[in-house]
């Protein structure tokens, strides 16, 4: 485990999806300063499927929005993505984390099912948890505390 800047590795991760779509407007928020310690490898999955999912659902917005940053709870840091997308019905939150289970259709977004299941996986191997919070046709917010970070 070390210190990992998840601001600068957000930011790189934001540029990638940029450049691999060009033509795509959307708005990255990504607060600076972000620190938190942990396997630099596997946050980076963290942040990239978080980051995709971001991306995938905000396709259909006509002012897409992706914000990375931090909030407290209950005391502690708290990482979050969000963004202004397709949302979902949170009466099928708790599929959200199972493997090859979907909220939307394939047809209407393309997708394995397995990203938000591999965020769960690191996160517990960080001592945390991660939840959702979301909105049809408002947007999704995915809420990652872990024991340690800054």
């Amino acid at each position: 485990m070390s210190n990992v800047n998840l601001s600068e590795m957000a930011q790189a991760i934001a540029a990638d999806l940029k450049r691999n779509q060009p033509k795509r407007k959307i708005e990255f928020i990504i607060a600076p300063g972000i620190i938190a310690e942990g396997d630099e490898k596997l946050l980076s999955v963290v942040i990239q499927n978080l980051f995709e999912n971001a991306w995938k659902f905000t396709g259909k917005t006509a002012e897409p929005r992706i914000e990375f940053g931090t909030t407290e709870d209950n005391g502690k840091v708290v990482y979050f993505v969000r963004d202004n997308g397709a949302g979902f019905d949170m009466t099928y939150a708790d599929k959200l984390f199972k493997p090859f289970q979907r909220l939307h259709s394939v047809n209407e977004f393309p997708g394995t099912g397995i990203g938000l299941a591999s965020v769960q996986r690191i996160i517990q191997r960080h001592n945390g948890h991660v939840w959702a919070d979301a909105k049809i046709g408002i947007g999704a917010n995915f809420i990652l505390p872990w024991v340690k970070g800054e």
